[in-house]
Formats: structure tokens, sequence, C-alpha cells
């Protein structure tokens, strides 16, 4: 068997188990909807304890709406892991998308004291987009940004032409990252946060990763952290800006 067939028919594994844990992700969400519905009906029943049996029972009760929330959350989002990659690409200005995430994120940035600056390089080539996807990509980055900032700071965003396409940079003041956490941030359900299901990053790397893009990270402890994103400019934009450049008069 030769090495293409033998990456064939791993690549064919992997999309099959992919696929049934996908659909085993849609299985577990309807038993798990009946059972939040009977423990809020039983929170309902026991909403004024009279007795102490009481007061323990709404307090498992409630224990259990807690488990049943966080299961919930999981299977979000795992089920946009496993979709990160269906994509719907069109032409699209970056740093127009990048606007509306910025806008979007405005009240929370002020909420948390962080100063939100902008540096978006003007006239950068149009790139190929899922806007939804790539709008949740950035949000998850920013609101990860944010939080690595609970008594506030600077959230820089900065685009510009790279050589690889165009990039967008995130840079943050901070409580930075330890080069173990760099090393296994993009691990399924690998997390530092409390409550965290650990699919944020992963998530956010395979949609920019299904763009024909990068995600990187740099950062040191208390000193910030700076992710870039870079996307590739296709050929034919490619051209039609390099072909705009050879007509422009000279200086």
């Amino acid at each position: 068997m030769s090495d293409r067939q033998s990456q064939r028919e791993l690549l064919d594994r992997y999309h099959e188990i992919a696929r049934l844990a996908g659909a085993l992700a849609h299985e577990i969400k309807n038993p798990l909807s009946t059972i939040r519905l009977n423990m809020e009906l039983l929170a309902e029943d026991f909403a004024e304890p009279q007795t102490p049996k009481e007061r323990r029972t709404l307090n498992k009760v409630k224990m259990v709406q807690q488990e049943c929330d966080r299961l919930q959350m999981i299977l979000d989002d795992f089920l946009r892991f496993t979709r990160a990659d269906r994509l719907s690409l069109r032409p699209a200005g970056l740093n127009e998308e990048v606007r509306r995430v910025l806008q979007f994120l405005a009240p929370r940035a002020k909420e948390a004291g962080v100063e939100m600056i902008e540096y978006l390089t003007g006239d950068i080539p149009s790139v190929l987009l899922d806007p939804d996807a790539f709008q949740s990509a950035l949000l998850n980055l920013l609101i990860n940004a944010l939080q690595a900032m609970p008594n506030g700071g600077q959230l820089v965003v900065r685009t510009f032409p790279s050589p690889d396409g165009v990039t967008v940079d995130l840079i943050d003041s901070g409580c930075g990252m330890s080069e173990e956490t760099i090393e296994r941030a993009f691990e399924a359900f690998f997390t530092t946060k409390q409550g965290g299901t650990g699919l944020g990053l992963p998530t956010a790397r395979k949609i920019i990763e299904a763009h024909g893009g990068s995600l990187r990270i740099q950062s040191e402890p208390g000193k910030g952290t700076q992710v870039s994103i870079t996307l590739p400019t296709p050929p034919r934009l490619s051209a039609d800006l390099e072909q705009r450049q050879d007509e422009a008069p000279a200086a």
C-alpha cells in the first residue's frame, strides 16, 4: 500500500470518527433537554422549602441543573467545533468585518475598563471570507483578550498587508501565558479557565485554517499576548492588486 493510500485511509477514518462524534453529540442533546426540563419542574416544586429535607433536595436539584447547563455548553461548543470547516466563502473587506466585531464588543470592553485601539490599514486587498464564521472566531479571540485583563488595560487591533496575504493582530496588555500553556492552547478540551470548555481556541484556529489562513500566538507571563491571524489573498485579487501597483504613476 502506498503512502498516499495510507494517508487517504487515515483521513477517511478521521472524517468518519468526526461524523460519528457529531452525531453522538446531537443524540445526547435530546435526553439532556428532557433532564433539564424536569429539573426546572422539580425546582419549582421545591421553590419554597419548608423543612431541612426539602432544602437539601432543592440544593441537589440546583447542583444537577448546573451540571446540565455545563454539559449543554460543552455540547454546543463541540458541535461548533465539528462544523467549523463548513464555510461559504465570498470576497469581503477584512477591515469592515473587523469593525463589525469591535463595535459589537465595545460595550463589554468599556464595562471591563479595556481601551480598544484600532490601527486598520486602508486599501488592503479583499479576502475570501465566510463572514459569520470569521466573526465568530474573531469574537472568541477578542473575548479571550478581555478576560486576560480583569483589571482593565489596552487592546490593540491592527490590520496590514503581509507576505502571505493580510494579517490581523490582536495585542492585549493582560496577564500573558506561559510556554507550556501556549504549546497546549489549541488542544481540544484544554483550558486554564474555570468553567471553560477548552474548545474556543481550537475552533477559532479550525475556522481560520479552513479559510486557508493561519493563527499564531506570542505571549509571556505578565507582558500580554499577541494573536496574529493571517489570511491569504486570492490569486485573482492578488493579481489585480499587483496590476494596479504597476499601473500607478511613479512618484
